[in-house]
Protein backbone atom coordinates (compact mmCIF):
# COMPACT_ATOMS: atom_id res chain seq x y z
CA UNK A 1 0.00 0.00 0.00
CA UNK A 2 1.56 3.42 -0.67
CA UNK A 3 -0.32 6.13 0.48
CA UNK A 4 1.78 8.91 -1.08
CA UNK A 5 0.76 10.70 -4.32
CA UNK A 6 3.88 9.72 -6.86
CA UNK A 7 4.75 13.02 -8.71
CA UNK A 8 2.70 13.10 -11.28
CA UNK A 9 -0.16 12.43 -9.22
CA UNK A 10 1.10 15.48 -6.99
CA UNK A 11 1.53 17.76 -10.20
CA UNK A 12 -2.20 16.96 -11.06
CA UNK A 13 -3.35 17.59 -7.24
CA UNK A 14 -1.49 21.09 -8.01
CA UNK A 15 -3.18 21.44 -11.27
CA UNK A 16 -6.97 20.82 -9.48
CA UNK A 17 -6.01 22.84 -6.21
CA UNK A 18 -5.11 25.71 -8.83
CA UNK A 19 -8.09 25.84 -10.46
CA UNK A 20 -10.35 25.30 -7.77
CA UNK A 21 -9.03 28.25 -5.87
CA UNK A 22 -8.73 30.54 -9.09
CA UNK A 23 -12.78 29.90 -8.76
CA UNK A 24 -13.55 29.56 -5.27
CA UNK A 25 -16.27 32.17 -5.34
CA UNK A 26 -18.32 30.33 -7.96
CA UNK A 27 -19.04 27.00 -6.35
CA UNK A 28 -21.76 26.43 -4.58
CA UNK A 29 -19.89 25.33 -1.28
CA UNK A 30 -20.67 23.79 2.15
CA UNK A 31 -24.44 23.34 1.00
CA UNK A 32 -26.94 20.27 0.99
CA UNK A 33 -26.18 17.08 -1.08
CA UNK A 34 -29.71 17.40 -2.94
CA UNK A 35 -30.82 21.31 -4.22
CA UNK A 36 -34.32 21.70 -2.97
CA UNK A 37 -35.69 24.35 -5.84
CA UNK A 38 -35.44 25.18 -9.18
CA UNK A 39 -33.02 28.06 -8.41
CA UNK A 40 -30.23 25.59 -6.42
CA UNK A 41 -30.65 22.96 -8.79
CA UNK A 42 -29.54 25.63 -11.37
CA UNK A 43 -26.87 27.00 -9.03
CA UNK A 44 -25.68 23.33 -8.91
CA UNK A 45 -25.71 23.22 -12.83
CA UNK A 46 -23.46 26.17 -12.68
CA UNK A 47 -20.92 24.25 -10.27
CA UNK A 48 -20.71 21.02 -12.61
CA UNK A 49 -20.03 23.19 -15.86
CA UNK A 50 -17.66 25.21 -14.20
CA UNK A 51 -15.80 22.08 -13.08
CA UNK A 52 -16.11 20.68 -16.48
CA UNK A 53 -14.69 23.61 -18.52
CA UNK A 54 -11.56 22.95 -16.35
CA UNK A 55 -11.18 19.18 -16.74
CA UNK A 56 -12.32 18.36 -13.01
CA UNK A 57 -15.58 15.79 -14.43
CA UNK A 58 -15.79 12.85 -16.05
CA UNK A 59 -11.22 12.55 -15.94
CA UNK A 60 -11.47 8.96 -16.84
CA UNK A 61 -13.87 9.07 -19.40
CA UNK A 62 -12.89 8.26 -23.33
CA UNK A 63 -11.42 11.78 -24.65
CA UNK A 64 -13.75 10.82 -27.59
CA UNK A 65 -16.94 11.43 -25.52
CA UNK A 66 -15.65 14.57 -23.86
CA UNK A 67 -13.74 13.22 -20.86
CA UNK A 68 -10.38 13.02 -19.73
CA UNK A 69 -9.39 9.88 -20.37
CA UNK A 70 -7.15 9.72 -17.17
CA UNK A 71 -6.50 7.21 -14.56
CA UNK A 72 -9.46 5.80 -11.82
CA UNK A 73 -7.13 7.73 -9.31
CA UNK A 74 -6.76 10.81 -11.40
CA UNK A 75 -10.30 11.34 -10.26
CA UNK A 76 -10.54 10.40 -6.75
CA UNK A 77 -7.48 12.65 -6.52
CA UNK A 78 -10.32 15.45 -8.22
CA UNK A 79 -12.63 14.04 -5.49
CA UNK A 80 -10.57 14.41 -2.61
CA UNK A 81 -10.00 18.21 -3.44
CA UNK A 82 -13.98 18.81 -3.76
CA UNK A 83 -14.50 17.71 -0.73
CA UNK A 84 -11.86 19.35 1.45
CA UNK A 85 -12.95 22.31 -0.08
CA UNK A 86 -16.57 22.03 0.84
CA UNK A 87 -18.27 21.10 -2.57
CA UNK A 88 -21.33 18.73 -2.26
CA UNK A 89 -21.71 16.03 -4.33
CA UNK A 90 -21.98 17.11 -8.01
CA UNK A 91 -25.84 17.50 -9.38
CA UNK A 92 -24.88 15.40 -11.97
CA UNK A 93 -23.18 12.31 -9.85
CA UNK A 94 -25.93 9.37 -10.96
CA UNK A 95 -25.35 10.27 -14.58
CA UNK A 96 -21.51 10.59 -13.90
CA UNK A 97 -20.92 8.02 -10.99
CA UNK A 98 -23.18 5.00 -12.50
CA UNK A 99 -25.87 6.18 -15.98
CA UNK A 100 -22.81 7.58 -17.94
CA UNK A 101 -20.25 4.78 -17.35
CA UNK A 102 -23.18 1.93 -18.26
CA UNK A 103 -24.03 3.97 -21.14
CA UNK A 104 -20.15 4.22 -22.71
CA UNK A 105 -19.80 0.22 -21.75
CA UNK A 106 -23.68 -0.70 -23.36
CA UNK A 107 -24.90 2.00 -25.45
CA UNK A 108 -24.87 2.71 -29.49
CA UNK A 109 -22.99 5.07 -30.77
CA UNK A 110 -25.71 7.13 -31.14
CA UNK A 111 -26.58 7.03 -27.54
CA UNK A 112 -23.34 8.23 -26.65
CA UNK A 113 -23.16 11.01 -28.92
CA UNK A 114 -26.21 11.87 -27.97
CA UNK A 115 -26.39 11.57 -24.12
CA UNK A 116 -22.26 11.51 -22.59
CA UNK A 117 -21.57 15.07 -23.63
CA UNK A 118 -24.75 16.56 -21.95
CA UNK A 119 -24.17 14.28 -18.70
CA UNK A 120 -20.94 15.79 -18.10
CA UNK A 121 -21.87 19.28 -18.73
CA UNK A 122 -25.11 18.94 -16.12
CA UNK A 123 -27.01 19.93 -19.63
CA UNK A 124 -28.83 16.75 -18.64
CA UNK A 125 -29.24 15.27 -15.16
CA UNK A 126 -29.98 11.37 -14.82
CA UNK A 127 -32.12 8.96 -12.45
CA UNK A 128 -31.31 5.63 -12.10
CA UNK A 129 -34.61 3.50 -11.83
CA UNK A 130 -33.99 0.42 -10.48
CA UNK A 131 -35.96 -0.25 -6.86
CA UNK A 132 -39.83 -1.02 -6.75
CA UNK A 133 -42.07 -1.45 -3.53
CA UNK A 134 -41.74 -5.18 -4.63
CA UNK A 135 -37.78 -5.38 -5.40
CA UNK A 136 -35.22 -3.62 -3.52
CA UNK A 137 -32.35 -6.05 -2.73
CA UNK A 138 -34.14 -8.35 -4.65
CA UNK A 139 -33.50 -6.22 -7.87
CA UNK A 140 -34.58 -9.30 -10.43
CA UNK A 141 -37.90 -9.06 -8.94
CA UNK A 142 -38.53 -5.79 -10.58
CA UNK A 143 -41.96 -5.84 -12.33
CA UNK A 144 -42.36 -2.49 -13.92
CA UNK A 145 -43.21 -3.90 -17.53
CA UNK A 146 -42.23 -2.62 -21.24
CA UNK A 147 -44.48 -4.31 -23.69
CA UNK A 148 -44.04 -3.79 -27.33
CA UNK A 149 -46.00 -1.03 -29.18
CA UNK A 150 -45.32 -0.72 -33.13
CA UNK A 151 -42.15 -0.27 -33.54
CA UNK A 152 -41.41 0.99 -29.59
CA UNK A 153 -42.47 0.15 -26.42
CA UNK A 154 -45.06 1.21 -23.59
CA UNK A 155 -43.71 1.03 -19.75
CA UNK A 156 -45.85 0.63 -16.82
CA UNK A 157 -45.22 0.17 -13.12
CA UNK A 158 -43.94 2.16 -10.48
CA UNK A 159 -40.31 3.09 -9.32
CA UNK A 160 -39.27 3.75 -5.45
CA UNK A 161 -36.14 5.92 -3.85
CA UNK A 162 -35.20 7.48 -6.84
CA UNK A 163 -32.79 10.01 -5.91
CA UNK A 164 -32.99 13.16 -8.01
CA UNK A 165 -35.70 12.26 -10.10
CA UNK A 166 -37.81 15.54 -9.67
CA UNK A 167 -34.89 17.53 -10.62
CA UNK A 168 -33.64 14.65 -13.37
CA UNK A 169 -34.21 15.28 -17.08
CA UNK A 170 -33.77 11.35 -18.00
CA UNK A 171 -33.72 7.93 -16.62
CA UNK A 172 -32.16 4.65 -16.83
CA UNK A 173 -35.20 1.87 -15.66
CA UNK A 174 -34.76 -1.53 -15.23
CA UNK A 175 -38.04 -3.50 -16.52
CA UNK A 176 -39.38 -6.64 -17.30
CA UNK A 177 -39.71 -7.68 -20.84
CA UNK A 178 -40.46 -11.60 -20.83
CA UNK A 179 -42.39 -12.69 -18.26
CA UNK A 180 -42.29 -16.35 -18.52
CA UNK A 181 -38.60 -16.47 -18.46
CA UNK A 182 -36.17 -16.88 -15.63
CA UNK A 183 -36.47 -13.83 -13.81
CA UNK A 184 -33.04 -12.66 -14.39
CA UNK A 185 -33.64 -13.73 -18.20
CA UNK A 186 -36.66 -11.07 -19.17
CA UNK A 187 -35.02 -7.96 -17.84
CA UNK A 188 -34.51 -5.52 -20.28
CA UNK A 189 -32.98 -1.67 -19.27
CA UNK A 190 -34.32 1.63 -21.18
CA UNK A 191 -33.56 5.14 -21.37
CA UNK A 192 -36.47 7.19 -20.66
CA UNK A 193 -37.85 10.83 -21.05
CA UNK A 194 -39.05 11.99 -17.54
CA UNK A 195 -40.91 14.58 -18.97
CA UNK A 196 -42.96 12.29 -21.00
CA UNK A 197 -46.50 11.81 -20.88
CA UNK A 198 -47.19 9.23 -18.71
CA UNK A 199 -44.75 9.78 -15.95
CA UNK A 200 -45.22 11.34 -12.58
CA UNK A 201 -42.74 12.04 -9.73
CA UNK A 202 -43.80 12.20 -6.05
CA UNK A 203 -40.88 13.06 -4.11
CA UNK A 204 -40.64 11.37 -0.91
CA UNK A 205 -40.15 13.86 2.39
CA UNK A 206 -37.37 12.33 4.74
CA UNK A 207 -37.41 12.37 8.63
CA UNK A 208 -34.26 14.49 7.66
CA UNK A 209 -36.82 17.17 6.18
CA UNK A 210 -35.02 16.59 2.91
CA UNK A 211 -36.86 15.02 -0.25
CA UNK A 212 -34.04 13.46 -2.30
CA UNK A 213 -35.74 10.03 -2.94
CA UNK A 214 -38.85 9.76 -4.86
CA UNK A 215 -41.60 7.59 -5.99
CA UNK A 216 -41.99 7.31 -9.99
CA UNK A 217 -45.04 6.18 -11.15
CA UNK A 218 -45.29 5.11 -15.41
CA UNK A 219 -48.61 4.99 -17.22
CA UNK A 220 -48.08 3.58 -20.42
CA UNK A 221 -45.26 5.77 -21.03
CA UNK A 222 -44.05 5.36 -25.19
CA UNK A 223 -40.32 5.00 -25.78
CA UNK A 224 -38.95 4.84 -29.04
CA UNK A 225 -36.91 1.45 -30.11
CA UNK A 226 -33.60 2.82 -29.83
CA UNK A 227 -34.05 3.74 -26.21
CA UNK A 228 -33.28 -0.19 -25.50
CA UNK A 229 -29.77 0.86 -23.34
CA UNK A 230 -28.35 -3.19 -24.35
CA UNK A 231 -29.68 -5.81 -26.02
CA UNK A 232 -33.32 -6.79 -25.29
CA UNK A 233 -33.63 -9.51 -22.83
CA UNK A 234 -30.34 -8.85 -21.12
CA UNK A 235 -31.05 -5.84 -18.52
CA UNK A 236 -29.57 -7.71 -16.04
CA UNK A 237 -25.89 -7.87 -17.37
CA UNK A 238 -26.47 -4.17 -18.29
CA UNK A 239 -27.71 -3.65 -14.46
CA UNK A 240 -24.80 -5.35 -13.30
CA UNK A 241 -22.09 -2.72 -14.83
CA UNK A 242 -24.39 0.17 -12.82
CA UNK A 243 -24.21 -1.55 -9.95
CA UNK A 244 -20.50 -2.30 -9.93
CA UNK A 245 -20.22 1.34 -10.79
CA UNK A 246 -22.36 2.61 -7.76
CA UNK A 247 -20.44 0.19 -5.46
CA UNK A 248 -17.67 2.18 -6.07
CA UNK A 249 -18.74 5.21 -6.03
CA UNK A 250 -20.12 4.67 -2.32
CA UNK A 251 -17.23 2.53 -1.25
CA UNK A 252 -15.18 5.21 -0.08
CA UNK A 253 -12.08 6.65 -0.32
CA UNK A 254 -11.25 6.23 3.30
CA UNK A 255 -13.66 9.07 4.89
CA UNK A 256 -16.23 8.92 7.47
CA UNK A 257 -19.37 8.13 5.67
CA UNK A 258 -21.99 10.72 7.46
CA UNK A 259 -20.23 11.65 10.60
CA UNK A 260 -16.45 13.14 11.32
CA UNK A 261 -14.24 12.08 13.32
CA UNK A 262 -12.52 15.15 13.75
CA UNK A 263 -15.36 17.06 14.52
CA UNK A 264 -16.38 14.96 16.87
CA UNK A 265 -12.95 14.76 18.82
CA UNK A 266 -13.63 19.29 18.47
CA UNK A 267 -16.74 18.28 19.94
CA UNK A 268 -15.67 16.70 23.06
CA UNK A 269 -12.55 18.81 24.15
CA UNK A 270 -15.28 21.41 24.49
CA UNK A 271 -18.00 19.23 26.29
CA UNK A 272 -16.22 16.71 28.19
CA UNK A 273 -14.49 19.63 31.24
CA UNK A 274 -18.20 20.22 32.11
CA UNK A 275 -19.07 16.54 32.78
CA UNK A 276 -18.52 14.58 36.16
CA UNK A 277 -15.15 13.01 36.41
CA UNK A 278 -17.07 9.25 35.62
CA UNK A 279 -18.69 10.57 32.80
CA UNK A 280 -15.19 11.85 31.12
CA UNK A 281 -13.64 8.87 31.32
CA UNK A 282 -16.44 6.56 29.75
CA UNK A 283 -16.37 8.83 26.53
CA UNK A 284 -12.55 9.07 26.84
CA UNK A 285 -12.47 5.37 26.52
CA UNK A 286 -15.29 5.18 23.60
CA UNK A 287 -13.54 8.39 21.55
CA UNK A 288 -10.78 6.21 21.73
CA UNK A 289 -11.99 2.97 19.96
CA UNK A 290 -13.75 5.44 17.40
CA UNK A 291 -10.64 6.83 16.54
CA UNK A 292 -9.38 3.36 16.12
CA UNK A 293 -12.18 2.34 13.76
CA UNK A 294 -11.50 5.34 11.77
CA UNK A 295 -8.28 4.48 11.36
CA UNK A 296 -8.92 1.08 10.31
CA UNK A 297 -12.10 2.54 7.78
CA UNK A 298 -9.40 5.17 6.45
CA UNK A 299 -6.46 2.44 5.71
CA UNK A 300 -8.58 0.49 3.93
CA UNK A 301 -9.69 3.27 1.98
CA UNK A 302 -5.83 3.82 0.87
CA UNK A 303 -5.87 0.42 -0.05
CA UNK A 304 -8.69 1.19 -2.60
CA UNK A 305 -6.58 4.34 -3.81
CA UNK A 306 -3.86 2.31 -4.01
CA UNK A 307 -5.55 -0.21 -6.57
CA UNK A 308 -6.81 3.10 -8.75
CA UNK A 309 -2.98 4.49 -8.79
CA UNK A 310 -2.25 1.53 -10.26
CA UNK A 311 -5.97 1.77 -13.23
CA UNK A 312 -7.03 -1.43 -11.25
CA UNK A 313 -10.45 -2.25 -10.21
CA UNK A 314 -10.52 -2.75 -5.99
CA UNK A 315 -11.70 -5.83 -4.94
CA UNK A 316 -13.86 -6.33 -1.66
CA UNK A 317 -12.51 -3.04 -0.27
CA UNK A 318 -15.83 -1.15 -1.39
CA UNK A 319 -17.87 -3.50 0.18
CA UNK A 320 -15.65 -3.50 3.37
CA UNK A 321 -15.50 0.30 3.36
CA UNK A 322 -19.35 0.53 3.16
CA UNK A 323 -20.27 -1.80 6.08
CA UNK A 324 -17.36 -0.62 8.57
CA UNK A 325 -18.08 3.36 7.31
CA UNK A 326 -22.10 3.52 7.86
CA UNK A 327 -21.09 1.59 11.45
CA UNK A 328 -18.64 3.95 12.47
CA UNK A 329 -21.04 6.72 11.07
CA UNK A 330 -23.66 5.35 13.06
CA UNK A 331 -21.98 5.10 16.42
CA UNK A 332 -20.11 8.33 15.92
CA UNK A 333 -23.43 10.78 15.28
CA UNK A 334 -24.51 8.36 18.63
CA UNK A 335 -22.00 9.23 21.01
CA UNK A 336 -21.76 13.04 19.82
CA UNK A 337 -25.63 13.30 20.39
CA UNK A 338 -25.50 11.98 23.32
CA UNK A 339 -22.46 15.04 24.64
CA UNK A 340 -25.02 17.10 23.45
CA UNK A 341 -28.32 16.55 24.67
CA UNK A 342 -31.32 18.27 23.95
CA UNK A 343 -28.65 20.32 22.54
CA UNK A 344 -28.32 18.58 19.59
CA UNK A 345 -31.20 19.93 17.77
CA UNK A 346 -29.71 22.91 17.88
CA UNK A 347 -26.26 22.52 16.93
CA UNK A 348 -25.89 24.28 14.02
CA UNK A 349 -23.45 22.94 11.07
CA UNK A 350 -21.98 24.71 8.13
CA UNK A 351 -24.83 24.94 6.45
CA UNK A 352 -27.04 25.96 8.97
CA UNK A 353 -28.81 22.73 9.60
CA UNK A 354 -28.94 21.29 13.12
CA UNK A 355 -25.75 19.35 12.28
CA UNK A 356 -25.47 15.95 14.61
CA UNK A 357 -29.41 15.43 14.28
CA UNK A 358 -29.88 16.05 10.78
CA UNK A 359 -26.69 13.31 9.45
CA UNK A 360 -28.40 10.85 12.40
CA UNK A 361 -30.97 11.12 10.09
CA UNK A 362 -29.63 10.62 6.67
CA UNK A 363 -27.67 7.48 8.20
CA UNK A 364 -30.90 5.49 7.53
CA UNK A 365 -31.10 6.07 3.73
CA UNK A 366 -27.23 5.91 3.74
CA UNK A 367 -27.36 2.93 5.22
CA UNK A 368 -29.39 1.68 2.38
CA UNK A 369 -28.00 3.38 -0.50
CA UNK A 370 -25.44 1.47 -2.43
CA UNK A 371 -26.10 -2.03 -1.47
CA UNK A 372 -27.77 -2.66 1.99
CA UNK A 373 -25.67 -3.78 4.83
CA UNK A 374 -26.86 -7.20 5.14
CA UNK A 375 -26.38 -8.09 1.31
CA UNK A 376 -23.30 -6.50 1.55
CA UNK A 377 -21.90 -8.77 4.45
CA UNK A 378 -22.88 -11.50 1.91
CA UNK A 379 -20.81 -10.39 -0.24
CA UNK A 380 -18.13 -10.62 1.84
CA UNK A 381 -18.88 -13.64 3.75
CA UNK A 382 -19.19 -15.24 -0.10
CA UNK A 383 -16.78 -13.58 -1.79
CA UNK A 384 -14.15 -13.14 0.92
CA UNK A 385 -14.41 -15.65 3.86
CA UNK A 386 -15.30 -18.27 1.58
CA UNK A 387 -18.96 -18.75 3.30
CA UNK A 388 -21.83 -21.37 2.48
CA UNK A 389 -24.19 -19.01 -0.08
CA UNK A 390 -26.86 -18.41 1.93
CA UNK A 391 -29.54 -20.91 1.14
CA UNK A 392 -32.22 -19.32 -1.98
CA UNK A 393 -35.62 -21.00 -3.08
CA UNK A 394 -35.16 -20.32 -6.40
CA UNK A 395 -34.10 -22.93 -9.03
CA UNK A 396 -30.42 -23.55 -9.83
CA UNK A 397 -30.09 -21.62 -12.56
CA UNK A 398 -31.38 -18.31 -10.58
CA UNK A 399 -29.10 -19.34 -7.63
CA UNK A 400 -26.23 -18.94 -9.79
CA UNK A 401 -27.47 -15.49 -11.25
CA UNK A 402 -28.02 -14.00 -8.02
CA UNK A 403 -24.83 -15.09 -6.58
CA UNK A 404 -22.99 -13.41 -10.01
CA UNK A 405 -25.02 -10.30 -8.54
CA UNK A 406 -23.60 -10.32 -5.13
CA UNK A 407 -20.07 -11.19 -7.40
CA UNK A 408 -20.80 -6.87 -8.79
Amino acid sequence: MDIDDSPSERAHRERVRAYLEEHLHSLVRNAPADPESPAEVERYRRTQRLLYEGGLVGATWPVEYGGGGATRMAQAIIDQELAGIGVPPLVGQIGLGMCGPTLIEHGTAAQKRRYLGPILSAEEIWAQMFSEPGAGSDLAGVSTRAVRDGDGWRITGQKVWTSGAHYSDWGMILTRTDPSAPRHRGLTMFVIDLRAPGVEIRPLRQMSGASAFNEVFLDSVAVPADAVLGPVGEGWKVALTTLLNERMAIGGGGGDLGGSIEALGDLAAEVLPTLPAERQAVVRHELGRLQVRALACRWTGYRRLTALSRDEIPGPEASAGKVAGTALARDIVKLAVSLLGADAAFAAGADGSAHWQHVRSLLPGLELAGGATEILKNVLGERVLGLPREPRPEPAAARDAEHETAGA
